[in-house]
């Protein structure tokens, strides 16, 4: 089994990106044989999320899910959560909670943090959670694409994550945008509706905006601060 500290570039295995899926589900299969139980999907539930449920319920309809709940996410995105729920009912899906309510937070930070440190919080509220959920793994599944940022461009199909020392799948690099409408469209799948409201990115309400273009999808995120990432994909 390949692991964050056993990781041999030279041993890893390819995956077909002209397939029908470019990679995703051939990727998905591997990874699922490969690690089991120990493998986990972070979700945020966005639209990339929403092709990769439905792919890995075709390939583990009872696999391992996490959202981290951060409390500070719209309401769209817990409907969406809700409605997942309802109609892939075998994925277990774990709520994951941060250590401090924002009562809690506001105490111990001071009032909004998200506006005075968004680093801190994103750190208290998402990248400790995570580090929280992802223990027991061994790999976890991200839905990050080569086209949504300069950052993410070399993202392959299996990365070491020295953020979080796993081994983090991605079988989404080598879809577009328009790749992940057409299958959401094709499968009429459920979607967060903010997506038709002019937001390609969703992440915490108080921290997203609708997007300048689709030139640059991630414009809305911590908006006029510099910040593109939360940190869960930073090393």
């Amino acid at each position: 089994m390949i692991t964050y500290q056993q990781w041999n570039e030279n041993t890893l295995p390819s995956f077909p990106e002209d397939s029908e899926t470019k990679g995703a589900l051939e990727t998905l299969e591997w990874s699922y044989k490969e690690f089991g139980e120990n493998l986990v999907y972070a979700c945020s539930f966005g639209i990339e999320g929403i092709v990769l449920i439905d792919l890995i319920s075709k390939v583990k309809p009872d696999a391992n899910i996490i959202f981290l709940d951060t409390n500070y996410h719209f309401k769209e995105t817990y409907d969406i959560i809700d409605e997942v729920r309802k109609n892939y009912p075998t994925l277990r899906i774990h709520i994951q909670q941060p250590e401090l309510t924002i009562e809690e937070q506001n105490t111990s930070y001071g009032q909004d943090l998200w506006k005075t440190d968004p680093n801190q919080c994103c750190h208290l509220r998402k990248i400790s959670p995570l580090e929280k959920a992802l223990d027991p793994a061994i790999a976890w599944i991200s839905g990050l694409r080569r086209e949504q940022s300069e950052t993410r461009k070399h993202t392959n199909f299996l990365n070491q994550d020295h953020r979080f020392k796993k081994v983090k799948v991605c079988p989404l690099i080598h879809w577009t945008w328009k790749d992940v409408w057409r299958y959401v469209t094709k499968h009429e799948l459920a979607y967060n509706r903010l997506h038709d409201q002019g937001y390609p990115s969703i992440g915490c309400e108080t921290c997203t905006k609708p997007a300048y273009s689709l030139e640059d999808m991630r414009s809305g995120r911590w908006s006029g601060s510099g910040k593109t990432e939360c940190g869960l994909h930073t090393n």
